[in-house]
């Protein structure tokens, strides 16, 4: 009974030992990376989503109906301007215009013989042997030939124009687009979708958007939007694939008006297309360099937003202190302008800064603290296998 019990109370002494071994530690301050705030110059690029287009694209619609048939160019093809692309049957038109020209003949015959009726009817009442009514509507007679000569005349360069216009040809040099009719297909002027596009690929539009604050802020550092301009430096375009587009852009025009149910303004963009790798319609994204001269700039990651305001955590007497800072932000994404808040030799928390509270104990982290921890973690180990 006696060894019992020495045995329950070496037991709960060993316990005890264990529990006491595992008691928590008290943590001291947390170690985070810390930036200390100085004034550079950067140019920043900045990211809008734009659309390409060729510098004229041009829908080709047939100006009279019936069958095409022949199609003398094929999808992709440069054209030059008043190239044949289309031939839409010609029968009828032909026939058409033989008959206007027949009409013609016609009413000039008429002519000649109202003509000839009014000048006896003149001669004869020079002599009084007909009266002033015969002499008027001899008159009238030659005058309603003469218009319906007149109105065969207008007719007949109506047809003849129907017949230049069953041969489609290219308005302007460019590049074919698809075509979804082909020899046969009966084609009008109120056909759903045009016989092709004609693009000119030689240069080509980038549009993209801006919003009424980045204009503002664009108008004011160059003066005026002429100067912007004039003065803006060359712009990238960044392809759908990821890969950058080898020539440089610039910004040719800007509209002048913002549309108040976005807020942000059309602008356009001109690029060189001299080895073909743009195409009319394809999406992509045209890179905008911004420069700031004197400018402190903090990455987002060290910033953090209470209720659409923007903060910092200032280290202040080695412990955090939210600081509210006005910023101008940048759509690349990482980074921030400052422009109040912070001024040279400010210390802040670069990154963590979600983990933390106010007046919470700062240590800049060092390079040589994260190691440290493995061997200290891998010595309790050891202790805990040797027991």
């Amino acid at each position: 009974m006696k060894q019992t019990f020495v045995k329950a109370a070496v037991l709960a002494c060993c316990m005890a030992a264990v529990g006491c071994k595992q008691a928590p530690m008290t943590m001291g301050p947390g170690e985070y990376a810390v930036m200390t705030i100085a004034t550079t110059d950067r140019e920043i690029p900045s990211n809008y989503s734009a659309t390409i287009r060729g510098r004229q694209d041009i829908a080709i619609y047939p100006q009279v109906s019936g069958t095409i048939s022949q199609l003398c160019v094929n999808e992709g093809q440069k054209v030059a301007k008043g190239q044949t692309l289309f031939i839409i049957d010609q029968v009828p038109y032909k026939a058409a215009l033989q008959t206007a020209e027949a009409n013609v003949e016609a009413a000039k015959a008429g002519v000649a013989t109202a003509q000839l009726t009014y000048d006896s009817k003149k001669e004869l009442f020079a002599r009084n042997v007909v009266s002033q009514f015969d002499l008027s509507t001899a008159n009238n007679n030659l005058l309603t030939a003469k218009a319906q000569l007149a109105q065969a005349e207008a007719q007949r360069v109506n047809a003849a124009n129907n017949l230049s216009y069953t041969v489609v040809k290219a308005p302007s040099n460019g590049t074919v687009g698809q075509l979804p009719y082909r020899v046969g297909s009966l084609v009008s002027a109120s056909i759903p979708q045009p016989l092709t596009t004609v693009s000119d690929n030689s240069e080509m539009y980038v549009y993209f958007s801006m919003s009424s604050n980045e204009l503002l802020s664009l108008t004011r550092k160059y003066g005026s939007i002429a100067n912007t301009l004039k003065n803006r430096p060359d712009v990238q375009l960044q392809l759908n694939d990821g890969s950058l587009y080898d020539q440089p852009g610039r910004i040719e025009s800007m509209s002048g008006v913002i549309d108040p149910s976005t807020g942000s303004t059309q602008l356009r963009a001109v690029f060189p297309n001299t080895n073909g790798l743009l195409h009319s319609g394809a999406p992509g994204n045209l890179i905008l360099p911004i420069s700031y001269t004197d400018c402190i700039v903090v990455p987002q990651v060290a910033t953090f937003e209470l209720q659409d305001k923007v903060y910092v955590y200032k280290i202040v007497d080695g412990k955090a202190s939210s600081v509210m800072i006005d910023v101008e932000k940048i759509n690349n994404g990482r980074e921030y302008i400052v422009k109040s808040g912070l001024v040279p030799g400010d210390v802040i928390v670069a990154e963590g800064v979600g983990l933390l509270r106010e007046g919470t104990p700062i240590v800049a982290k060092t390079q040589g603290a994260a190691p440290q921890a493995a061997p200290a973690a891998a010595a309790q180990t050891e202790t805990e296998k040797e027991e």
